[in-house]
């Protein structure tokens, strides 16, 4: 069995995914994916530096992440470019390992998280989706709490994403996650005796 595993920004995907993987769940996360797909000497950088010119590396062969933001960030056609490039090598991989941890244990469920799940149209991967929600005033005040972002910069980053309400509308199970820990802990705990996970 699967899930993927989404929410918005500041919701708490990852506190959620510990809660998984503390009771069992073995983890697919697609940042850090994201990231393994573009290390030096992978075919893919060497693409991503064909189509945004040599500034984009760092002298140790390393992604300039900055510099390549700084280049898609304000151009949507260059944005889409570098996802052309990025995503079919990042979905790949994330395949072959729920595929293979699948394999290895089929009675273990495995956690795919993928923050722009929706965003990237990937609901078709997975049994079911799991969304970390929050209402998006709670969103505002964490990200600027942990960002340390003023109210514009933490508006802008949300409306970069799909509003956290659609997102609810579109998920199989929403885990609440505006009280505390043992709230969260308590969904968590029961969504895990409901599927007769092991």
């Amino acid at each position: 069995m699967n899930i993927g595993l989404t929410g918005g920004i500041a919701c708490g995907k990852s506190t959620v995914a510990a809660m998984l993987v503390r009771r069992g769940a073995v983890l697919v996360d697609a940042d850090q994916i994201a990231r393994e797909v573009v290390e030096p000497g992978s075919p893919v950088l060497a693409r991503v530096a064909d189509r945004f010119g040599q500034a984009v590396l760092l002298p140790d062969g390393q992604l300039h992440r900055k510099k390549l933001g700084e280049i898609v960030f304000n151009d949507p056609a260059a944005r889409e470019d570098l996802q052309n490039l990025l995503h079919p090598a990042i979905r790949a991989t994330m395949r072959e390992r729920m595929e293979r941890y699948e394999a290895e244990d089929p009675q273990r469920l495995v956690v795919v998280d993928v923050p722009l799940l929706f965003e990237s149209k990937l609901e078709w991967m997975f049994s079911e989706i799991m969304l970390v929600y929050v209402p998006r005033e709670i969103q505002l005040e964490r990200l600027m709490a942990r960002d340390g972002l003023t109210g514009e910069q933490a508006e802008n980053r949300l409306k970069a994403q799909m509003p956290i309400e659609e997102k609810k509308a579109l998920a199989d199970i929403v885990i609440d996650n505006q009280g505390t820990r043992e709230d969260t802990e308590r969904q968590i705990e029961s969504f895990w005796r409901e599927r007769g996970l092991p």
